[in-house]
């Protein structure tokens, strides 16, 4: 017994003894620093991972990390967005780490499906990025599309109009669309975004595209991403193309942008506060006509009329009293104001990150603003090893006063108004306050400046929520299931008034007072569940990452406007008139969708990737009906290969990809529109057209989406660890099966019908070079430069050709045509010199032979930071009417000029060849921008620790502008403009909203 109690005892010995070192091996405990490798500052938010396992942390404010129970020999895998991963075995409990910059962006993680990202090394598409630092790190952006501008290879952004509160049209790859949207799906945290531009009713004052609805392209409302605080943006991933956004079907005609916000990290709260002063100025004045005698007289043939002008002008100059009213009108200094808070934290189980904005800011136009609030509040909290939570939420209030301006037939907005009133007239009220009749006008636009209300007024909230949790875990095998909600609901509640004391409204030429309002309640919730499995072979080298989900999206909308006319005395409320006419849009939508997604990788080799998404909508002819839309795509990282020994060039990728998404019909494509009427004196509805007071469209249930196929190629190519990084795509994108509206012949019943019956092939080529040309221990120089163009071809039209956009082939107007670019402007021609048009011909294109940027930033003593972007876009026309209209007027700048020397005024000639050709009209609107541009210096880290005793981290002060000069041929205010706002037909101009330079100084401190 004794024997056997001592045999026991040296078997428990033995087996510690021997299991003794493994316990302590899987016990140790890792800490350390994460700093800059340039700077020496720590780094916040570095991700460390135990390779192999789920373990890590993340650093706090300090770049300080700890991770429990590491065994000797793992190795931590270190990860910052912008900074070059870095692998390092643990051979002790301490282990600091300095990170590299990730000039050409190979580290960074992409999302390439629903649920699953990538490397940006492994990438087989173009995917283009912008993070947070290059959105606003150089001048505060008034919207978060218009920071977009000049930032994004492949884009075509243009600003519909300068007025506060934004504008914008962006277009990636091409047009992808005549009557359908051509404007990207933004996704926020995973919430599908509403980014509609919802007239006011404006077109009921001014009677610009007056139909029977309330609809109109041409009242200058703010597009709705323009509520997102770009501040709050961490980073923005771009999808241009149908091969890179399959995965998101019918909604991914126009490109995908997906917009990740801030996220707190593990460590110490981090309060950052910022303050931004600055104003805002014209970018340009064009001048104004100086008379004289005999300039009034030349200009007025009637003897008496001449005599008349004559007097009022010498009177005029004897009291001092001639105005530049373009000045009067463009030239205020708009002030600006913007305030942020944030703070960030947080534990290993939970993260936060809450924001707050203050925006504040004049417009260039007397009584013309913007101001803004918004909160965010985002959170992440891990229940479990195996559960974790993301919330984000955002709530906006905005206001904007937009002014009057844009085309209008009334000659009632600020720009015609102006176009015909010289510079001896007095528009200004007098002691009492009483505005003067405009004799040269319709209107006084100083009075319509000073006395009307264009207001849009928005609240919205935005919602997110993820679930994860980790159904199976093992070395080589994981499986989560991930659940997402999205809400986002706004109200838009838009305002117009326009008292009857107004001379429009009192001359018998308006409505004799009108008070428009609008409401607008917007829902979007989409909903989905997805399964993502990853497994590795034995060996690690071979990776599979499975996902299959499902979607459901609802899309409702309820739009209610108001136009009451023949206000009652000073009264603003519409019942207080003697007509209202009330007009609704109800449109609700609802997608159902399945996806399926591989991911192969082979040793960071070859990557393959192929899936497949099916979508159903209650928009489709077919409501039951599923469409399939593929993709596909391989890539050949050559420099990871075992042959590979080039020491020079870390980077050497092949790739391809191919894919396929669509576009929804427009709303009730599929039905006939009824009017309602009356009839025998009892309510009913019509089918037709009587006394052409209804515009009836017959319903095609055999309408098709719009579908879309590209197939993209192309390389990239890095070289000395990363220093430099080369570029190019080629792709080819054919959309078919495009929806028209075609009119039909009155003895149908009918004025129009939908139908499918084209297809439209864009081809291009995109470019990218990032290097550092000098770095030095006190002096670093980052360059980067993109270049991208885009050809557009109809390839098939099923109907005849027919014009849209513009405003007839006089003017200068848009032509679709088999065989042509669909941004192709026709106008009329003069092709033999005898005064006499010669029909219709192709003037210009509004689509740019081609575009680049160039983005400089030099880093000196690592305190001083100079930052600018030069964006150059050749070629591209406008249509350029706002020029024609102060011709006709008598004020525009270059009235008297005689340019080329043949006796005869530059206006006079461009007046005069008006129905002989329109080539006066279609300018060059090529441009050279200075976008930003901004000097920051940030006080030493050594100076704030003694100085503030950890209590202030950072304080940084600077300087900056955006829009500081344009060099451009365009004889207008900008060359980026939009009378008909986001829609087919940009790049036509009606005495717009002048856009503005913008320039700030800058301070923030973080705590």
């Amino acid at each position: 017994m004794k024997k056997r109690h001592l045999l026991f005892k040296l078997f428990i010995s033995i087996l510690f003894a021997w299991i003794a070192p493994v316990l302590a091996l899987a016990q140790v405990n890792v800490s350390g620093k994460v700093t800059d490798a340039g700077s020496g500052e720590p780094l916040s938010g570095v991700t460390v991972i135990v390779k192999g396992t789920t373990k890590g942390a993340t650093t706090d404010g300090k770049g300080q990390y700890t991770i429990s129970g590491v065994a000797s020999g793992s190795q931590l895998l270190f990860s910052l967005i912008g900074y070059t991963s870095q692998t390092v075995a643990v051979s002790g409990a301490v282990i600091n780490v300095q990170l590299k910059e990730d000039i050409a962006k190979l580290e960074e993680v992409v999302i390439t499906g629903l649920a699953t990202n990538v490397k940006r090394s492994n990438l087989a598409n173009a995917v283009a990025t912008i993070s947070g630092k290059e959105l606003t790190g150089t001048s505060r952006p008034q919207t978060l599309d218009g920071a977009m501008n000049g930032k994004l290879v492949g884009a075509n952004i243009v600003a519909a109009s300068g007025a506060p509160g934004g504008g914008i049209s962006v277009r990636l790859r091409g047009l992808t669309s005549i009557n359908g949207n051509t404007q990207p799906l933004y996704v926020v945290d995973g919430v599908l975004m509403n980014n509609s531009a919802i007239s006011g009713g404006l077109n009921f004052v001014t009677g610009a595209s007056r139909t029977a609805g309330a609809s109109s392209n041409q009242d200058n409302p703010s597009n709705r991403i323009a509520d997102i605080n770009p501040e709050d943006i961490e980073n923005i991933e771009v999808l241009k193309g149908a091969s890179a956004a399959a995965i998101y079907g019918a909604l991914a005609s126009s490109g995908v942008i997906i917009i990740t916000t801030k996220k707190g990290s593990e460590g110490k709260t981090k309060i950052s506060f910022s303050q931004d002063l600055g104003v805002a100025k014209a970018i340009k004045l064009l001048g104004v006509r100086q008379w004289d005698e005999q300039k009034i007289r030349a200009f007025y043939t009637d003897p008496a009329a001449a005599d008349a002008q004559v007097a009022l002008f010498n009177t005029a100059v004897a009291s001092g009293k001639i105005y530049d009213y373009e000045k009067e009108m463009y030239g205020e200094n708009g002030f600006l104001s913007t305030t942020s808070l944030s703070l960030s934290g947080g534990s290993e189980k939970t993260k936060f990150f809450v924001s707050g904005l203050y925006l504040d800011e004049d417009g260039i136009i007397k009584t013309t603003g913007y101001k803004k609030y918004s909160v965010r509040a985002n959170v992440d909290h891990k229940i479990s090893n195996r559960f974790s939570v993301a919330l984000t939420t955002n709530y906006i209030n905005s206001s904007a006063d937009r002014g009057l301006t844009n085309n209008d037939n009334n000659s009632v907005s600020f720009g015609i108004a102006l176009s015909s009133t010289p510079t001896y007239a007095n528009l200004f009220p007098d002691a009492k306050g009483v505005y003067p009749l405009n004799p040269y006008s319709a209107s006084n636009p100083i009075e319509t400046r000073d006395v009307i209300t264009n207001n849009e007024r928005i609240n919205r909230f935005i919602g997110g929520l993820t679930l994860t949790s980790f159904l199976q875990q093992s070395d080589r095998s994981v499986t989560k299931l991930i659940l997402k909600g999205g809400l986002d609901y706004y109200n838009l509640y838009t305002k117009a008034i326009f008292p009857n004391t107004l001379q429009f409204e009192s001359n018998g030429n308006g409505t004799d007072g009108a008070s428009i309002q609008g409401n607008t309640n917007n829902i979007n919730t989409n909903i989905s569940a997805y399964f993502v499995n990853t497994y590795s072979n034995s060996d690690r080298k071979l990776n599979f990452t499975t996902s299959a989900g499902a979607t459901a999206e609802n899309f409702d909308q309820n739009q209610i406007l108001n136009v009451a006319t023949r206000m009652l005395g000073v009264q603003t409320n519409v019942d207080q008139a003697s007509a209202l006419t009330a007009n609704q849009f109800v449109t609700p939508r609802k997608n159902r969708g399945l996806f399926v997604q591989e991911e192969v990788n082979f040793a960071d080799r070859v990557i393959l990737t192929g899936g497949l998404r099916f979508d159903k909508s209650s928009d489709n002819a077919d409501v039951n009906s599923f469409k399939t839309f593929p993709k596909a795509s391989v890539a050949f990282n050559l420099a990871n290969f075992d042959f590979w020994n080039s020491d020079k060039i870390n980077l050497l990728k092949l790739r391809a990809a191919y894919g396929e998404s669509g576009n929804f019909p427009p709303f009730g494509s599929k039905y006939t529109s009824f009017s309602a009427s009356n009839i025998g004196g009892r309510g009913g509805y019509l089918i037709g057209v009587l006394n052409s007071q209804a515009i009836v469209q017959q319903g095609n249930d055999q309408i098709e989406q719009e579908r879309q196929k590209e197939f993209e190629t192309g390389f990239d190519i890095g070289f000395l660890d990363g220093k430099i990084a080369f570029d190019a795509t080629f792709y080819n994108k054919k959309a078919s099966q495009l929806i028209f509206t075609q009119n039909v012949e009155p003895s149908s019943g009918f004025v129009q019908r939908v139908l499918n019956g084209g297809t439209l092939r864009n081809q291009g080529v995109e470019l990218g070079l990032t290097f550092i040309p000098f770095e030095k221990t006190n002096f670093k120089w980052n360059f980067h430069t993109g270049f991208w163009l885009n050809r557009s071809k109809m390839l098939e039209l099923d109907i005849p050709p027919f014009n849209v956009g513009g405003f007839s082939n006089t003017l200068g107007s848009f032509r679709i045509e088999q065989g042509k670019s669909p941004t192709q402007i026709v106008g009329l021609d003069d092709t033999n010199g005898d005064g006499v048009s010669d029909g219709v011909f192709v003037l210009g294109n509004s689509e740019p032979r081609f575009q680049m940027n160039f983005a400089n930033e030099f880093v000196i003593y690592k305190n001083v930071t100079l930052s600018f972007l030069l964006h150059w876009k050749y070629k591209g026309d406008n249509i350029n009417l706002s020029q024609f209209l102060n011709d006709l007027g008598g004020t525009s700048h270059d009235y008297d000029r005689d340019d080329d020397g043949n006796g005869v005024n530059n206006a006079t000639q461009r007046i005069n060849s008006v129905g002989v050709t329109s080539r006066i009209f279609v300018q060059d609107a090529s441009y050279v921008r200075l976008r930003d541009i901004g000097l920051y210096y940030t006080f030493p880290s050594s100076m704030m620790k003694d100085t503030f005793k950890g209590v202030v981290s950072s304080i940084k002060l600077g300087l900056s502008a955006t829009n500081l000069f344009t060099i451009t041929p365009y004889d207008s205010y900008d060359p980026e403009v939009s009378n008909f706002g986001t829609g087919f037909s940009s790049n036509v101009e009606v005495t717009p909203y002048p856009s503005a330079k913008r320039m700030f100084f800058h301070i923030s401190v973080d705590f």
